[in-house]
């Protein structure tokens, strides 16, 4: 056997040079680049073997782990899971950084690679320095961490371990039924230390991105229950569009006259102007979809997990209605009793089609009156003004009913946020990409936005992470080049969490636009807050005053902020300066451009014949408490069990 002697580290890079995916017949590198803070741990063997083996790699400095991260889990996620990056960090605090990226992969099942340093495998040294030592094992360190996060987790403590690691981990890597955050943690010392490799294992190696079929009496047992529907809806969940199966849902659509809700992951799958798209579905839906949805008596499940959002904590659908889902994942098939055609969405929809033997949904105008309502809301949304605000919110307490008011007034801005939202969008190009994670802008746009090309909208809602909409935004613009546009949809609080890698968009000529919406406070959580009979506490940013966080509102220059970084930047108080800071941002070339926008407090789009199960307290002094958690009883009682 001809062998090759290298470090750990050395062979670990020439494994990651030479793998490929083929995905129906197309092969293409399955490993874009690498992300990299070096540190101790990470620096001398790593970091040497980088230097010495990447030939194709391309390699980007990172400015905080876990936005570094963020950014490569955007990345595949917008590459719909056929390439990624791999991210490496130092041990300790570094290595920590990371793990709630890692999350955010494994929530949303998106194949990232992290390769955090580690402690001494031969322990001479111990402890060293950022070690966390455990007086009941010494063979826990802060990589450790990883494994609650992670589809697949070692550590590599001999060099020869490296060949069954890495087969073992991009078998997950490539693996779209269980998929996600894979971590090869590496001992510093393991890292330089050589071993007689056989060069076959550096030979190219292609994964078949494999679509697994549908069984034949999957599909007639699905097609049985759906000729049996009345009152059918499907769900476009992200599988539709990882699997790539565009336009076999739209097939499956228009041929059974199903309509069809929008996931955050499946919206921008079809275009929001379909006659059967009834929008975002559940807690953060529209009234369309959830008026369809909560009166269906068959729901057909593609490519989607049921998170409680998408099911309205399983309140949305009622106990009579039954389920079928296509999901190539027997995990997610499963739930909610259904029907489980385990398979590829590409593959079972035309043939599921097949077996319905030219079956129509008997719908008569309930959808289009249901899409008629929602566009008068819709239309309503995009025209709110400063002055209609004081009827907008009528169920937000006395305590808060003038937030609006004195935000107006600290911050001298007349901006509604569905109102900016709706100009944004609405100036965008339709090839443009919008990305988002947390707060409340989630929600505004999986009811609002109106996508018309495909997988124009990266949104991260399974771990909902702030801090991933500046990360991401750098990671979808390395996916889809300079091209089009990516606009990051980030609130204030995201913004303060993270946005490190701004300083890496402008260090690589990068144009991304930051759509920064700021309400100075948490305002998504605020409203969970007192909506559930709660005062305000610590949600709103303001001075402190005699009596707590209760002075004026903080006025942040944001777009000095990021000036000094280098990015061009805007500040919007009206719809005028608004409109003017998007049309001066598409006019710039291989800069980022941050739009510091000021939009009032509450003025966000509210729930739509929907519920959210949250830990409503059973003993309040306050009465408001009380009236939530009896709110919540009701609900309790209308929801599926299983």
């Amino acid at each position: 056997m001809k062998t090759v002697r290298l470090t750990m580290a050395q062979a670990l890079v020439r494994f990651l040079e030479n793998q490929y995916i083929d995905v129906d017949g197309k092969q293409s590198r399955f490993v874009r680049g690498v992300f990299m803070i070096p540190g101790h741990g990470n620096v001398v063997g790593l970091g040497q073997a980088l230097s010495q083996e990447a030939k194709h790699l391309e390699i980007y400095q990172g400015k905080n782990e876990q936005g570094m991260a963020q950014a490569a889990v955007a990345f595949a996620k917008q590459m719909k899971r056929k390439q990624i990056f791999a991210v490496t960090s130092s041990i300790g605090p570094g290595a920590a950084n990371m793990v709630t990226a890692c999350g955010t992969a494994t929530a949303n099942n998106i194949p990232v690679l992290v390769l955090p340093g580690d402690t001494y495998a031969c322990r001479q040294p111990d402890p060293v320095l950022q070690q966390v030592e455990h007086t009941h094992s010494l063979s826990i360190s802060t990589n450790d961490a990883f494994k609650a996060v992670c589809r697949y987790w070692d550590r590599i403590v001999r060099p020869e371990q490296l060949m069954s690691a890495a087969i073992s981990a991009f078998r997950t890597l490539t693996d779209p039924a269980n998929t996600g955050a894979v971590c090869l943690a590496m001992p510093q010392d393991v890292e330089g230390e050589a071993y007689d490799y056989p060069v076959s294992f550096f030979a190219k190696r292609v994964w078949r991105l494999e679509r697994r079929p549908a069984t034949e009496a999957a599909l007639d047992e699905a097609a049985a229950a759906i000729k049996k529907a009345k009152r059918p809806m499907l769900v476009c969940g992200g599988g539709v569009r990882y699997s790539e199966a565009h336009e076999e849902f739209r097939a499956f659509v228009d041929a059974t006259g199903i309509p069809f809700g929008e996931t955050q992951a499946g919206k921008s799958a079809i275009e929001w102007t379909h006659p059967l798209n009834l929008g975002g579905m559940g807690v953060t839906g529209c009234s369309a979809a959830n008026d369809i949805a909560h009166r269906a008596d068959l729901v057909i499940g593609v490519g989607t997990r049921y998170t409680d959002f998408t099911t309205s904590s399983k309140w949305l659908f009622k106990d009579t209605c039954k389920f079928v889902n296509i999901n190539v994942s027997e995990f997610q098939a499963l739930k909610m009793d259904a029907v489980p055609v385990v398979a590829d969405a590409k593959d079972a929809l035309p043939r599921l089609l097949k077996k319905l033997d030219g079956y129509k949904a008997p719908y008569t105008d309930e959808v289009t009156k249901a899409q008629a309502k929602w566009a008068k809301e819709l239309a309503r949304l995009d025209g709110i003004t400063f002055e209609d605000t004081d009827a907008w919110k009528p169920e937000i307490n006395d305590a808060n009913a003038g937030s609006a008011r004195r935000f107006a007034h600290d911050l001298h801005s007349v901006l509604t946020q569905t109102a900016a939202l709706g100009a944004i969008n609405a100036m965008m190009d339709d090839e443009d990409v919008a990305i988002g994670a947390a707060g409340s802008l989630p929600g505004d746009m999986q009811r609002m936005w109106r996508a018309v090309a495909p997988d124009s909208y990266n949104m991260e809602y399974g771990y909902s992470t702030m801090g991933y909409e500046i990360a991401g935004a750098l990671g979808v613009k390395l996916a889809i080049g300079d091209k089009h546009d990516v606009y990051s949809f980030c609130g204030d609080g995201s913004f303060n969490m993270l946005h490190g890698e701004l300083i890496t968009a402008v260090q690589e000529h990068k144009k991304i636009v930051v759509c920064l919406f700021d309400n100075a406070s948490f305002g998504c959580i605020n409203n969970l807050q007192v909506g559930h009979g709660n005062k305000t506490l610590v949600t709103e940013l303001r001075y402190r005053s005699k009596d707590g966080l209760f002075g004026d509102f903080m006025d942040i220059d944001y777009a000095k902020v990021a000036e000094a970084y280098g990015c061009v930047s805007f500040k919007a108080r009206t719809m005028e300066e608004l409109v003017a800071a998007v049309e001066a941002a598409k006019k710039v070339k291989n800069v980022p451009v941050l739009i510091d926008i000021k939009v009032l407090p509450k003025t966000m789009t509210d729930g739509y014949d929907s519920w959210w199960r949250v830990g409503d307290t059973e003993v309040s002094e306050r009465p408001e408490n009380v009236a939530a958690y009896e709110d919540h009883l009701a609900h309790v009682k209308d929801a599926r069990k299983f």
